[in-house]
């Protein structure tokens, strides 16, 4: 079991006031490639810190760059093929090397205030399953010092933020209120982690090999594996440039493309083809195990056609969580054979949209028919062992009703029973 604070939903709120009695042993990862007198400004910025030196590796990740970046004494360079475009890996490059709890992944055209590091590691720092991203400001740094308080150089140089994001975080009270969609405001450039959250999620997909998505895709798989998502306002941290969107070149193709690649790697409603199959299963439904062949096929026919995205697995594959299967958001475990008709699907839809870790449906005898369990919630309570970090919810509802005799398969198929 890990050590720290095992938080309910999503409430980093009750970390409100706390900071940890040691400061965190922290690794920043500062990606980079060519880009000399930007990550000059980057470690400059970093050796300027307020968090204690003795917790702090700073590791620079090279992405191939022509001639090795020069660092100072006590950084790590780490270095790899220039391959192309490979921003995912020289991420998990320095990560693999790290030694702190705490990760923060930085790009090397960032530069951190004072306090970033502090800020952005307090909330992992004191419940791992925390996934904090920082506020990334945006300034004309291209022939500003590289000083150890970015403060003193930026009056005068700011550039506008992108208003889609400050208001995302307006409006879900800085990630407090996240849902299954909330990956989209977790930018990978001023992210933080712990290191049993980014083993639980696994490291970031290599096979991204152009600009944009990776942090997303990353922070969806952390997602399902129980992550606190939260907005460390306080934790700023200065781009040098316009925002991506803001840029030359980087117009609605480059956003189609990356659309189009997360389609099929998150396969959440919102993200997900409304029409074209997708190779990632999102609502797993598993049939009665005690039941005859018609009954179990009624069962998990009648619930998969009900709802959206939802796919017929063996249980032994669901556990395996492997293939198609590592990104189930929902599991629809029915119990007694039943037929499923509408209001189950905005049911289902519910559970992860309030948060709830399993709601039952039963019978008006108070028996279970069946149940739909969030994973998000099981990771997370697998990893603490409790089950008390998310809340349980049993209904009746009027799009379940129980097959208590054995169904006639052609009356169903046909519409006429």
């Amino acid at each position: 079991m890990p050590e720290g604070i095992a938080l309910p939903g999503n409430r980093w709120d009750l970390l409100d006031g706390r900071t940890p009695g040691d400061p965190p042993r922290v690794s920043v990862v500062v990606a980079h490639y060519e880009q000399p007198a930007q990550l000059a400004r980057c470690l400059a910025a970093l050796a300027g810190q307020d968090h204690p030196a003795d917790r702090l590796e700073v590791i620079v990740a090279d992405d191939g760059s022509a001639e090795a970046p020069r660092v100072p004494s006590g950084v790590r360079l780490l270095r790899q093929a220039d391959e192309g475009f490979r921003l995912a890996a020289v991420r998990n490059l320095g990560a693999a090397h790290a030694t702190g709890e705490v990760l923060v992944f930085l790009d090397a055209d960032t530069v951190p205030e004072p306090g970033f590091i502090r800020e952005l590691s307090r909330m992992p720092g004191l419940a791992p399953d925390v996934v904090a991203v920082g506020r990334r400001r945006h300034a004309d740094l291209s022939d500003a010092p590289a000083v150890a308080d970015v403060r003193e150089v930026v009056g005068g140089r700011e550039l506008p933020e992108p208003g889609w994001l400050a208001d995302a975080y307006r409006r879900s009270r800085d990630l407090l209120d996240a849902d299954d969609r909330s990956y989209r405001h977790v930018i990978g450039a001023v992210l933080a982690c712990s290191r049993i959250m980014f083993d639980a999620a696994g490291g970031f997909d290599e096979t991204f090999r152009s600009y944009g998505g990776e942090d997303w895709e990353w922070t969806y798989r952390a997602w399902l594996q129980g992550a606190v998502l939260a907005h460390a306002a306080s934790a700023v941290a200065w781009h040098d440039g316009p925002d991506a969107g803001a840029r030359d070149g980087v117009g609605l193709a480059h956003r189609n493309a990356e659309a189009m690649l997360l389609s099929g790697l998150i396969p959440v409603p919102g993200s997900r083809p409304h029409g074209l199959p997708t190779p990632r299963v999102d609502v797993a439904v598993t049939g009665p195990r005690d039941a005859s062949d018609a009954a179990r096929f009624v069962s998990v026919d009648s619930v998969a056609a009900a709802v959206p995205g939802a796919v017929v697995v063996d249980d032994a594959d669901l556990a395996a969580a492997a293939g198609a299967l590592d990104r189930v958001r929902l599991h629809i475990e029915i119990v007694r054979p039943v037929r499923a008709g509408a209001g189950l699907a905005a049911l289902v839809e519910s559970v992860a949209r309030e948060g709830v870790g399993v709601t039952t449906v039963t019978a008006d005898d108070g028996r279970p028919l069946l149940r739909i369990r969030s994973m998000r919630a099981a990771a997370r309570e697998a990893r603490w062992h409790r089950d008390d970090l998310f809340p349980r919810a049993v209904e009746r509802n009027e799009g379940v009703g129980e097959l208590s005799s054995e169904p006639d398969v052609s009356a169903y198929l046909g519409g006429w029973g």
